[in-house]
């Protein structure tokens, strides 16, 4: 399993072993370069039923889907934070996965050949 972020090139990816997971952690999906290895989309979550009117912002998420950014903006209104997050700069992870779970968002499955998160 590799985290990988933006700045993976096709030389790094190319060294990875056959079978590979790849899941990015930032906004955009990664370039599928090799067909022997599993891609992951980006985080994102599963929203809750009683969120009405959303279906999926980027079209590389599944219906019912949001990204963790655009979760993290309805957190921080449904709870009321005004802590700004940016760069390397993260509100508490604890305390946000905790309010994401109370609110009904819930994370996806993983699903590969060989793995079952």
């Amino acid at each position: 399993i590799w985290l990988v972020g933006d700045q993976l090139n096709e030389a790094e990816q190319n060294m990875a072993p056959k079978g590979t997971l790849f899941i990015p952690y930032f906004q955009f999906p990664l370039k599928k370069l090799r067909k022997d290895c599993f891609y992951h989309i980006t985080p994102s979550m599963k929203i809750p039923s009683s969120l009405l009117n959303v279906d999926s912002c980027e079209n590389w998420l599944p219906r019912g889907v949001l990204n963790a950014w655009r979760i993290a903006g309805i957190l921080h209104a449904l709870e009321g934070w005004e802590v700004d997050e940016y760069g390397d700069i993260i509100f508490s992870i604890q305390k946000v996965w905790k309010a994401s779970l109370q609110h009904g968002f819930r994370p996806l499955k993983i699903n590969t050949p060989w793995l079952n998160l």
